[in-house]
């Protein structure tokens, strides 16, 4: 029988697993460096003790000088969330697809690309899902004029 970890427990077996991947860590959120985000989530779904098979949906905020991409997920085996943060730059606004790991996450990367402008590198389909091929810009930044 698996025990579940506390989400201080799971940030910790993060650390060790991903050595310098996890930049910040709260309660039960933690911020991983972008390129090791497929690593992470692979292993949060995966790994024993965890099973974050259920994926409750990513956002993304945009904080003028960097983007935030949120994901959230679940552990119905184990009764827990957890929060996994990245970000991208402004000038690059790219960080790696979770679409391979959690399927439920296509249509929201791809929202997020067409309000925010963030690509999602790997995405099977990676195009607007809400606005035309030819509408300028991306309306959910802060910088965006209409």
């Amino acid at each position: 029988m698996t025990v579940a970890l506390s989400a201080k427990e799971i940030v910790t077996q993060l650390s060790v697993k991903f050595p310098g991947a996890i930049e910040e860590a709260g309660n039960n959120a933690a911020l991983v460096k972008s390129d090791a985000l497929p690593g992470v989530a692979e292993y949060l779904k995966t790994g024993e003790g965890l099973k974050f098979d259920y994926f409750n949906y990513v956002t993304a905020v945009d904080y003028f000088s960097y983007f935030e991409i949120i994901y959230h997920m679940t552990s119905y085996e184990f009764n827990r969330s957890i929060v996994i943060k990245a970000r991208c730059t402004r000038e690059n606004p790219t960080v790696p697809s979770v679409v391979k790991v959690w399927q439920g996450a296509d249509f929201q990367e791809r929202e997020i690309y067409d309000m925010f402008g963030i690509k999602f590198e790997g995405h099977p389909n990676l195009k607007r899902i809400l606005l035309w091929d030819g509408f300028d810009g991306y309306p959910l930044r802060k910088d965006w004029n209409r």
